[in-house]
């Protein structure tokens, strides 16, 4: 078959299926990005997330022998919530990320891509195809890049004309010998803005991204979390956006194209005290679709207290006693306690004092000492 009538029938049966924009890229190797993974690696940069070893994420034809060229499949999430749930004191809420907005987009996308496939191997049935959606080794961004989706901004996202860069992204890697598409003009110019309003300064430079200092990382991290980030995390329960709303690439940017990703409000901005005692069968009743989910929930309950501490939620301090008394994981146990100091109330204070008398683990007490300093005075509170 001809490769190009078939690009052209693979372009038209993808919106068919709800794929908002694809291109098509060279399968050859990474080059560049492979020397970018080694400086990372040096600088100790990486999340440790990542999958596969530096070659693998960079040649493709290690994933799939005669590996030709590379589809790059981009679909639009919103980013703006219609009628969003308000915090009040009695009920305060905390937020997840927009990409974590509605159904798990690594199921949505993988879905896509696999009618996809199996759309290709109809017409040609002699191709072998590879199906990947950001868990695979291959940079979902660095073939998007490629293959003229957008281009990689200075906040390290895929920023494309149409969409800006709210845009889920996937590949699908092929032995059919496609013609390319031509890369999107980067467009950042002077604009800084996303570097400087990143609230780590994880950002070190445009397109550089320390992954251990990005609050989106940190909201997934398991162990306590450095005192230094508690503060700048804030309401946040998974995630952080403010390198994509921050960017005028993104002004007005808002599309409601799927109605798999609209947020369900009560999930999205839930509340906060719910989550402390939430038990496994709830939290994957409630928040298993969603793919801030992916980690389990105590990354989620430790940063709801977090969240609680942040508000000074004093209708919260009763049952974060019970959590710090009664919860059997230290990180949870240790910063009820830390946020229970920065509430600052008189019982908090009492609470935390008592619960130092049967407490065992060392890194507990720490962070019950670290409350008790917020206390010092707790009558002036």
């Amino acid at each position: 078959m001809d490769t190009r009538q078939l690009k052209q029938e693979i372009i038209e049966y993808s919106k068919e299926i709800g794929i908002d924009k694809i291109g098509f890229a060279s399968a050859d190797v990474f080059g560049e990005l492979k020397e970018r993974l080694k400086r990372q690696q040096s600088l100790k940069y990486q999340s440790g997330f990542e999958k596969g070893s530096n070659e693998e994420r960079t040649e493709p034809e290690r994933l799939l022998p005669g590996a030709q060229s590379i589809l790059s499949i981009a679909i639009a999430y919103p980013s703006r919530m219609k009628d969003a749930p308000i915090s009040t004191k009695e009920d305060r809420r905390g937020i997840f990320a927009r990409a974590s907005w509605g159904i798990d987009y690594h199921v949505v996308l993988r879905d896509r891509l696999e009618k996809l496939s199996a759309f290709i191997n109809e017409k040609l049935p002699d191709s072998v195809n590879k199906v990947m959606v950001d868990t695979g080794e291959l940079s979902d961004r660095a073939v998007a890049e490629r293959a003229g989706i957008g281009f990689s901004g200075k906040n390290t996202s895929i920023i494309t004309p149409e969409f800006g860069s709210f845009v889920y992204l996937g590949e699908l890697i092929t032995n059919i010998p496609f013609i390319p598409d031509d890369p999107v003009e980067d467009s950042c110019g002077d604009c800084r803005k996303c570097l400087d309003a990143c609230p780590t300064g994880a950002l070190v430079q445009g397109g550089q991204l320390n992954a251990q200092r990005c609050i989106a990382f940190l909201t997934q991290t398991k162990d306590f979390l450095p005192d230094e980030f508690r503060t700048k995390i804030g309401t946040r329960i998974y995630g952080c956006d403010t390198c994509q709303v921050v960017c005028p690439r993104n002004k007005k940017v808002d599309f409601h194209i799927h109605p798999e990703f609209e947020p369900e409000n009560e999930i999205a901005k839930p509340k906060l005290k719910p989550m402390l005692r939430i038990s496994n069968r709830e939290f994957k009743d409630t928040f298993g679709h969603v793919s801030g989910s992916w980690r389990g929930k105590k990354p989620l309950q430790r940063n709801a207290l977090i969240a609680l501490g942040h508000y000074k939620d004093k209708t919260a301090v009763e049952e974060m006693i019970g959590v710090m008394n009664n919860d059997p994981r230290p990180v949870i146990r240790g910063t009820a306690a830390w946020a229970l100091g920065k509430i600052g109330t008189e019982e908090a204070y009492e609470a935390i004092k008592t619960a130092m008398e049967k407490e065992q683990d060392e890194q507990v007490l720490y962070e019950m000492e670290k409350g008790l300093d917020f206390l010092k005075e707790p009558s002036a509170k």
